[in-house]
C-alpha cells in the first residue's frame, strides 16, 4: 500500500462528515498555507499554547512562528525547553497539560472519523484526551485510511519506522511504540473545541 498517496475527494468528504458526526470540528483546506492561516485565526491573543513534537507542524511553518514570538500567545512549550533544572522542567511540563490550546497531528484517521495517535512517552496524550479545552490537529489527507485495522497497519509499517529514523537523526536515539490513543469521538459534555484540519497536501509521515 502507498501510505503517502493523498485521499480522493470523495474519501476526504466522507471522513470530514464522519468526524463531524463524532463531535469533532472538521476543516478541509487545500495546502499548508491555508492550514497555518486557519490556526492563526483560531487562537486568540493571550491564549496559552502547547504543542507536541510534529513534523507536520514544522512543515506548515507553525513551529518557526511559535519560536519567533510574533504571535501574542503564551508559548508553554518554549518555557519547558528553556528551563535548565530537571525538576522544574518536569513541573512545567505537567502544568502545561492545561494549556488553553494544544496543537499536534495524528498518525492515521479513518473514514469513519476515528483518530489514532501513537506515543513513546505519552506526554501529549492528556491534552488529546481531555485536559486542553481547545484541540487543533493538522492532518494530511495521506493519513486517511478505511478503518482501524488499516490505521494500525499504517502505524506499524510506515509511521514508526520513519519516526524512529527521524528521532535518531535528531537526537541520536530512536523511538518506541509504547502507548496508543484512539479518539472515537468528542463528548458535548466536555465543552471542548476539537478541530481537525484536513490538508490536501503531503505533510508529515
Amino acid at each position: 500500500m502507498d501510505y503517502t498517496k493523498l485521499a480522493s475527494q470523495g474519501s476526504v468528504e466522507k471522513t470530514a462528515e464522519a468526524l463531524k458526526k463524532r463531535g469533532f470540528i472538521p476543516v478541509v483546506v487545500e495546502n499548508a498555507k491555508e492550514a497555518f492561516d486557519t490556526i492563526k485565526k483560531l487562537i486568540p491573543q493571550g491564549a496559552s499554547v502547547m504543542n507536541g513534537s510534529s513534523v507536520t507542524l514544522e512543515e506548515i511553518g507553525f513551529v518557526d512562528h511559535l519560536k519567533s514570538g510574533a504571535h501574542g500567545w503564551n508559548n508553554l512549550h518554549e518555557a519547558v525547553l528553556k528551563e535548565g533544572d530537571k525538576e522544574k522542567r518536569a513541573h512545567l511540563r505537567k502544568h502545561s497539560v492545561v494549556s488553553d490550546y494544544y496543537l499536534g497531528s495524528v498518525h492515521a484517521v479513518t473514514e469513519g472519523g476515528e483518530l489514532i495517535i501513537a506515543s513513546n512517552t505519552g506526554s501529549q496524550l492528556p491534552h488529546l484526551a481531555y485536559t486542553s479545552p481547545n484541540l487543533i490537529l493538522v492532518v494530511s489527507t495521506q493519513k486517511i485510511v478505511p478503518d482501524l485495522d488499516a490505521a494500525f497497519e499504517r502505524l506499524e509499517k510506515h509511521v514508526i519506522p520513519l519516526e524512529d529514523e527521524h528521532m535518531k537523526k535528531l537526537y541520536g536515539m530512536g523511538t518506541q511504540h509504547n502507548k496508543t490513543t484512539i479518539l472515537h469521538g468528542e463528548s458535548s459534555s466536555t465543552k471542548r473545541a476539537a478541530t481537525v484540519i484536513l490538508v490536501k497536501e503531503k505533510l508529515g509521515f
